[in-house]
């Protein structure tokens, strides 16, 4: 009797076995990307870094992010023209305005101030063209690199009056009278930072792309103290951001070739050799982005 009642009760256990439903198979894994926060170090060069311009155009175009901008001498001036709205359309209509005397208002007088050009009109070019006045209302969070003359730090200035930032930014010494900011005296950035890219990676850049504009080679030998001053200045500054261009991600290098420092009528031709440098690039750059991109489970969807 035992026998058969144990017998019964396997049947009946094995039955119950077969009618459970097998359990539903887990969810599929659903991921999500985080992008890194991508940086673009815009370096000095004069009228030839116009060619900025072009790279920040492709930039655009390809979708490439640009979350954080840093910019050196003529840098910092385009820089602060895009960071202002974020739209290169409303950079490339400002700086087909700029006129090599929007840059160097030269006077007599200001050579006994420290410099041949004082640096006036280009802080009036910019108060009348920003639609923001601080560096902590533009668009894009932005940095202007410039050099306290009497420490020889470092400094980014990353809020304050854009104006006189970007005057520091670009105040080349012995061309440009140095800039006072709450009692310190600046000059130009491309003396100790020429491509700001650790300026830009402070700003929390985890991909920095620099734009590196090569040094010109004058057809002639420098005639006077000004061209002097600025050739000296610019084989200065293209040997220091040699060293410094190791820590970019990506460097970008425009072609700008044989455009004088202060010839600001080729705008068209820069704008060209930076949008195509920027093309060259465009491999390398995406190469970097997607390195740096984290792959995270997705947040669960809630229960309804």
């Amino acid at each position: 009797m035992r026998f058969l009642l144990r017998a019964l009760l396997s049947v009946c256990l094995a039955l119950a076995a077969c009618a459970t439903p097998p359990p539903p198979p887990a969810p599929p894994m659903v991921w999500r990307e985080i992008p890194p926060v991508v940086g673009v170090a815009l370096g000095g060069g004069g009228a030839r870094g116009f060619a900025e311009v072009g790279v920040l155009r492709v930039l655009e175009q390809e979708r490439i992010p640009i979350d954080r901008v840093a910019g050196t001498s003529v840098g910092a001036l385009i820089g602060a023209l895009y960071a202002d709205s974020g739209s290169v359309v409303d950079l490339e209509f400002t700086s087909v305005q700029v006129a090599a005397e929007d840059i160097f208002d030269r006077s007599t007088l200001a050579f006994f101030s420290g410099g041949f050009v004082k640096g006036e009109r280009i802080e009036r070019f910019l108060e009348t063209h920003l639609k923001h006045k601080t560096i902590e209302g533009f668009v894009v969070p932005y940095a202007a690199v410039a050099v306290d003359l009497r420490t020889g730090e470092t400094v980014a200035f990353r809020q304050g009056p854009a104006a006189r930032a970007v005057h520091a930014s670009a105040a080349i010494p012995g061309v440009f009278v140095p800039v006072v900011i709450d009692g310190r005296t600046f000059v130009d950035g491309g003396v100790t930072d020429p491509v700001p890219v650790n300026a830009v990676r402070a700003m929390g850049a985890e991909v920095v792309i620099a734009v590196a504009i090569p040094a010109g080679v004058p057809t002639r030998p420098p005639s006077n103290p000004f061209e002097v001053a600025i050739q000296s200045s610019v084989i200065m500054a293209g040997e220091v951001g040699r060293c410094k261009l190791k820590d970019a991600d990506v460097v970008v290098t425009p072609d700008v070739g044989g455009v004088a420092f202060d010839d600001f009528s080729q705008k068209k031709r820069l704008f060209e050799a930076g949008m195509a440098a920027a093309r060259a690039a465009l491999p390398a750059i995406r190469s970097a982005i997607e390195a740096k991109t984290r792959r995270v489970p997705a947040s669960p969807s809630p229960v309804p």
